[in-house]
Formats: structure tokens, sequence, C-alpha cells
């Protein structure tokens, strides 16, 4: 990948130097997965920074023989940070929800380079913070109506991955039951809601290519609560 290229999909070096970035790509290694594979396992989380190329990631937390996604990652951002600089240990792993590209930096790597270029230092703390900040927001809107959860959530998967399309904002099929349990909602209730919004003509579903067009996004941020 170019250095341009790689400083334009990635956030978080969009501050870092060119030669920060050059050399990031140089130590990097390339990763793909099928959908369904396990990206990162429990045990391998503090070992490297991982990088969305391409696809679709969940993260989840599994106890015994039930999990729950607690996240939806797309292309242009990443995963791993937390875990690199707590240097704790993590009850989670990583799947590839669609086929995905991944760049990945070693533990080493990522800690030399954060001291060497303080702007990509800075960079990680913002990002960082903002997830704190959708965190936060998620639990102000957990007593929400379920419909105005799930608007919520798929504003957010929109804003932060979607692709402009004819049709609407495109995004990732995602499965009902990590859509639900990443808004907090029942799945019954995520099916029943996808299916009004997909019948009010808000949203189109493309089961066969697994995209999700939203078609009306104005009506959608109304029902999320974002104006």
């Amino acid at each position: 990948m170019q250095i341009d290229a790689f400083s334009g999909l990635f956030p978080l070096m969009s501050t870092a130097s060119p030669q920060t970035v050059e050399w990031l790509l140089s130590v990097a290694i390339e990763h793909e997965y099928p959908a369904g594979r396990a990206v990162l396992m429990e045990d391998a989380w503090g070992n490297a920074l991982y990088f969305v190329v391409s696809g679709w990631v969940k993260v989840r937390r599994t106890v015994g023989e039930d999990s729950i996604a607690l996240a939806i990652l797309g292309r242009g951002d990443f995963f791993g940070e937390m875990a690199i600089l707590d240097e704790s240990p993590r009850s989670t792993d990583v799947i590839a929800l669609s086929p995905v590209k991944l760049l990945s930096i070693s533990r080493e790597s990522l800690i030399q380079i954060l001291f060497k270029d303080p702007q990509l230092h800075h960079r990680m703390l913002q990002l960082m913070v903002r997830r704190l900040r959708h965190v936060n927001m998620r639990l102000q809107i957990r007593s929400s109506p379920p419909a105005v959860k799930l608007a919520h959530t798929l504003v957010n998967l929109a804003e932060n991955y979607g692709q402009e399309s004819d049709t609407g904002k495109e995004i990732f099929q995602i499965p009902y039951k990590d859509l639900a349990d990443v808004t907090e909602i029942g799945v019954e209730e995520t099916t029943k809601i996808m299916e009004k919004l997909q019948e009010k003509g808000w949203i189109k579903i493309d089961s066969i290519n697994q995209v999700v067009y939203l078609i009306n996004f104005k009506q959608l941020i109304n029902l999320a609560g974002k104006v």
C-alpha cells in the first residue's frame, strides 16, 4: 500500500509524518481471512495493533458457549491498541464477519514509533477518547425505545464505515444477532424494526450481496436523535 493511500484510509495516520507512515508500512504484516474466521484470539491481545484495510469484523466476548458482540468495526478502523498500552489480559476475540484484509504492527514497533512521533501518539489518544464518548452515548440512550437505539447503531456504522452509492449509504448486512448485541436489544426486536424500516423505504436489504442500503439517511438520523 502506498503512503498517501494508507494515510488517507486510516484517520489514525492523518497527522503522522510521511517518514512514520513509510516505516510502519515497511514493518507491517498483511493478513487475509474468510468470513467466520477468528482474526484475533483471546490470548493474542497485546501482541499487535491491527488495521482494517477492507471488510468487517466484530469484537465479541465469550463466556462458556455463549458469545456477545461488543463492537462492529469496518474499513479504516483499528483495534488492539488498548491491550498493548495497558498490558492486561483480554476475555474477548475478533471474528471476521466478511472476508477481511488487515495490516498488523507488532507491539514493539508501535511503542517504538509512538515515542518517536508525538503527533501519532496524540492522534491515537484522540481516537481512543472518541471511542469512550461513543460508549457514553450508548449508556445515555440505553433507556430509549429499541427503534431509536437501532437507528443510532445504523447511523454510526454508516458514518464510520459506510460507502456512498447511487442507492444510498451502503453498509455490510450484519447478522441480526450481532446487530442486536451491539444495540443492546433483542434479536426479535431487531428483526421487526429492520423489516419495518424496509417497508417504510428508509433502508433496502440486499441479502444476495450482503448489503444494506440506508436510503433515507436523514430520517434515520432524526430517528436516532442526531440532528
